[in-house]
């Protein structure tokens, strides 16, 4: 088994029920098992800002499957939720994205999965959630707390736990 950290946001419908709903459809069988979640953060638009907050949050799970299978069932998962990526605009609304941001000591550079993400290190809306889950997790020799201490945290929340 690895452990393979991801990424999941959106900022269209009820976000925060999809992304429990699609955490439990990730991790459904033994083939995911989910090991650790974030909290929620609602965080502002990244790339095109003319666009209601994000609501995001970051899991930890042990899987079984090769990154490119994880990626399938991450892709199935968005699509079971209402995302089209292939009509969607790049960094525009959407009911969901999931992301993987690492697999397990695995490096990749294929046209459509780049391991360890290639922008993780940049961006406030993933390192804070996957600070609260893996604060010592390392990217190409960066700890995720370190990388945080280097970005703009502003505009970024904690969300209460659902009720």
């Amino acid at each position: 088994m690895a452990e393979a950290l991801l990424g999941l946001g959106g900022n269209l419908g009820d976000v925060r029920e999809t992304l429990e709903r699609a955490i439990e459809r990730l991790c459904t069988n033994d083939a995911v098992r989910l090991l650790a979640r974030s909290a929620d953060y609602r965080t502002p638009p990244w790339g095109r800002t003319d666009q209601p907050a994000f609501v995001n949050c970051c899991i930890a799970v042990e899987t079984t499957l090769p990154p490119r299978a994880l990626l399938q069932r991450a892709l199935a998962t968005e699509r079971a939720f209402g995302r089209d990526r292939a009509s969607g605009e790049r960094w525009g609304p959407r009911t969901l994205d999931v992301d993987i941001l690492a697999y397990e000591g695995v490096t990749l550079r294929e046209p459509d999965l780049i391991l360890p993400h290639p922008r993780l290190l940049e961006r406030a809306f993933v390192l804070i959630p996957l600070a609260e889950i893996r604060p010592e997790f390392t990217v190409n020799g960066v700890r995720i707390t370190d990388a945080l201490a280097h970005v703009d945290r502003s505009g970024i929340e904690r969300l209460p736990p659902r009720a």
